[in-house]
């Protein structure tokens, strides 16, 4: 596998590096990638729950129109 890095990646990996946090680059790429996978999944359960809530609310009156105009107001 081959991954580019853009500069400040690169230098933000090498002072993680340096920094004693971790022993290489490759630790760092791992718990960068462990994290993001965290965060994707609260992300997508945060969506589920908001789309359940939605579904489980009051039923609203407004038209899309409705909701366009107000949209445009602020």
């Amino acid at each position: 596998m081959n991954i580019s890095f853009t500069e400040k990646q690169e230098q933000y990996i090498a002072a993680q590096v340096s920094g004693g946090d971790y022993q290489n680059a490759s630790e760092v790429v791992r718990d960068a990638l462990r994290l993001h996978e965290i965060y994707r999944h609260r992300i997508i359960e945060e969506l589920r729950a908001e789309i359940a809530r939605g579904w489980d609310g009051p039923t609203s009156n407004k038209t899309v129109r409705d909701i366009i105009a107000t949209k445009r107001k602020t």
